[in-house]
Parts: C-alpha cells; sequence; structure tokens
C-alpha cells in the first residue's frame, strides 16, 4: 500500500508539473472563467495526496439490473464545462439514464488527483492534459469525447487584419508562454510564414483585455469568455481572427482540428460500466446540442452554475465558444492530429509521448 501510494504521488506530481509548466490548464486566464488554459496553477498537490490511501474501485449499488449507475463528473468551470450544464439540470430532476454527482474546479490540478485516485469517474479536461494523464499513469484513462474546439479569439480594434499573415511586423498580447494557447499562436504564425510577429505575454487575460483598454489598435489574443467581455466593455473592439477557422484553413479538409476541451474516463470504470459510459456519451450528445440551440436558457444555467457571471455575457459568449461533443473516429482523427502538432512543437506538451491507440475510445 505504502508503494502504491508514493508511486500515486510521484504521479500526480508529475502531471501537476505539466499541467502548470507546460499545458496551461490552470490559473486565472485560460479558457475557462476561472481559467484552464493560460496560467500556472498555484500550489502543489504532492503533500495532501501523499497522505491519502487510494479509494476502492467505484462501482454501483447491488441490486435491479434497472438500478441507475452512480457516475462521479470533475469538471472545470469554462467553455470545456457550458455544454455539460443542460445534463447536469436533467441530472437534479432525476431525468438522465445515470445517477450524476458533479464537482466543479478551477484548475486542473484539482481534478487530476481525484482522477488518479479513483475518486472521479469522469473528468473533462484541456486535451493534452489528458495526453500527459495517459502517459503519466501508464494508460490508466480513455477519452470518450471532444467536448470544446478553439475558444482563442484575436482581439483589437485593428480591422485591417484578416488572416495570420496579416500580424506580420505587429506585437500580440497573450498570456501563458510555452503553454497551449501560446504553441497553437506559433504554430500559426509557422506556418503562415510570418516571422516577424512579436509576442508579449502577461499573466492574465485582464492584463491582455487592460492593454486593448487602453490602446485599441494593439492586438491581444484572448479565449472566450474574455473575448467577449472585452468587446462588449469596449466598441472599438472586435474579434478580428478566430483561431478555429485560422486553423482549419491551415490543416485542410481532412487534417485536425483545434481542440480545448475533451472528456476522458477511468478504464477501471470504462470495464465495470461500459453502458453507463455510453449513457453519459449519449446525454452529453443531447446536452452540448442544446447549448448552440437553446442559448439563452443554457446562459442562465451557466450564470448558476458560477462558469461566467453573468448571464447576458454567457448568452453572448456562447456562441464563440464552439461547443460540440465528438465521438468516434471523428473524434480520434480530430484529436490525434491537434496532438501530434502540439507534440512537434514541444514533446513535453502532451506527456512526452503521443499516445498509443488504446486512448481513443472507438466503439
Amino acid at each position: 500500500m505504502k508503494k502504491r501510494i508514493q508511486k500515486l504521488a510521484a504521479v500526480v506530481t508529475a502531471l501537476a508539473f505539466a499541467c502548470g509548466a507546460l499545458s496551461g490548464c490552470g490559473g486565472g486566464s485560460g479558457e475557462n472563467g476561472s481559467q484552464d488554459g493560460s496560467q500556472d496553477p498555484a500550489g502543489t498537490v504532492e503533500a495532501s495526496f501523499a497522505e491519502t490511501a487510494p479509494a476502492e474501485p467505484h462501482s454501483a449499488s447491488d441490486g435491479a439490473s434497472t438500478e441507475k449507475v452512480s457516475v462521479r463528473i470533475g469538471a472545470l468551470k469554462g467553455p470545456t464545462t457550458i455544454g455539460l450544464v443542460n445534463l447536469m439540470a436533467d441530472a437534479q430532476s432525476g431525468e438522465t439514464a445515470n445517477e450524476y454527482e458533479f464537482q466543479m474546479a478551477t484548475a486542473a490540478d484539482e481534478i487530476l488527483p481525484l482522477m488518479v485516485k479513483g475518486d472521479l469517474d469522469i473528468a473533462l479536461v484541456p486535451a493534452n492534459v489528458a495526453s500527459v494523464l495517459y502517459n503519466n499513469t501508464e494508460g490508466d484513462v480513455t477519452v470518450i469525447d471532444i467536448n470544446t474546439l478553439g475558444v482563442l479569439y484575436v482581439v483589437s480594434g485593428d480591422t485591417s487584419i484578416e488572416s495570420v499573415a496579416d500580424l506580420s511586423g505587429r506585437t500580440v498580447f497573450l498570456t501563458g508562454k510555452g503553454t497551449t494557447p501560446d504553441y497553437s499562436l506559433q504554430y500559426l504564425l509557422s506556418e503562415n510564414q510570418v516571422t516577424d510577429c512579436t509576442l508579449e505575454y502577461k499573466s492574465e487575460a485582464t492584463e491582455v483585455a487592460a492593454v486593448l483598454e487602453e490602446d485599441p489598435s494593439a492586438v491581444g489574443l484572448l479565449p472566450q469568455p474574455f473575448a467577449t467581455v472585452a468587446c462588449a466593455q469596449n466598441e472599438a473592439l472586435s474579434a478580428v481572427l478566430d483561431l478555429n477557422q485560422e486553423w482549419d484553413r491551415v490543416q485542410g479538409e481532412g487534417g485536425s482540428s483545434m481542440v480545448t476541451g475533451v472528456t476522458v474516463v477511468r478504464n477501471a470504470f470504462l470495464e465495470e460500466h461500459p453502458e453507463a459510459v455510453d449513457a453519459f456519451l449519449a446525454e452529453h450528445t443531447v446536452s452540448a446540442q442544446a447549448a448552440n440551440d437553446e442559448v439563452e436558457s443554457t446562459a442562465e444555467l451557466v450564470a448558476e452554475a458560477g462558469i461566467i457571471a453573468k448571464a447576458p455575457i454567457a448568452q453572448k459568449a456562447i456562441p464563440n465558444c464552439n461547443i460540440v461533443c465528438i465521438t468516434g473516429e471523428k473524434m480520434k482523427q480530430a484529436l490525434a492530429g491537434y496532438l501530434e502538432v502540439l507534440y512537434g512543437l514541444d514533446p513535453a506538451s502532451v506527456g512526452g509521448a503521443l499516445p498509443e491507440e488504446d486512448f481513443y475510445y472507438v466503439p
């Protein structure tokens, strides 16, 4: 038992380092409203984790076959979770196939130890963090869907910027040096043969927004919902480039997609409750579609969940958050290609190696 605890503590320490230093999955200015995506998470989880014995594998209660399976889900407060809020509402009223228990966090280093210990069954995390988790747990997790595509936007008052090539000779303010937003922009600059764009890093997205507020002609890279907030607060600003579209333009038909968030499951839970996982995927699909089709009511749920503080801002941001629920072969193609790009830029950003075939849930 002591050796297992030490091993798990080492895994969590490695995940915390990779998440903080390279993936940008925690902190105050990423793709989440709280945010996961660009700033190092504070603190470490090693000490508290090492003192906690691993939980027993989670299983459904004994009883009739019709009894609902209890599924514990961890999620980050941000766009990666917006597609989940309608399912959360249905679960509260008991209108779901499974019995769901949701836990929200502001940084991935709060969720990862719980997945490693077996205290969560499913988690919604940044795409590269899922790969890091896979590599550092020797393949103990499987990705079951993509829940969010690109949420990064170039914001400026200079409407002459119509493509990544137009960033030539400009300075772009952004957060998180060595994080996936940084890697994504650097990749697009390289693919567009832009070699004279200066990247200036700030510690938080609010600092980037402050630069734009003072000088609307400046150029900033902001995730949602910060991009929407910045434009709402200053009519001189607009989202001049959607990096999701720019990525698709570079990749071409059949290429990878820019992927922000994915959903992973512990393999032990997947093996014990495959029907429950499939039921979750079906309900997640419906919930994500509702987020796109029923924006006003979803915005109210997003505000109630504390993902975005105010419903009117959420209502404006949701259409730009690229909420999806992509599964199967399409999920594998999009995610594998995205991780390959990150690996090419820095292997450590995906945990040192690309995941094997068993990483992808393709029934």
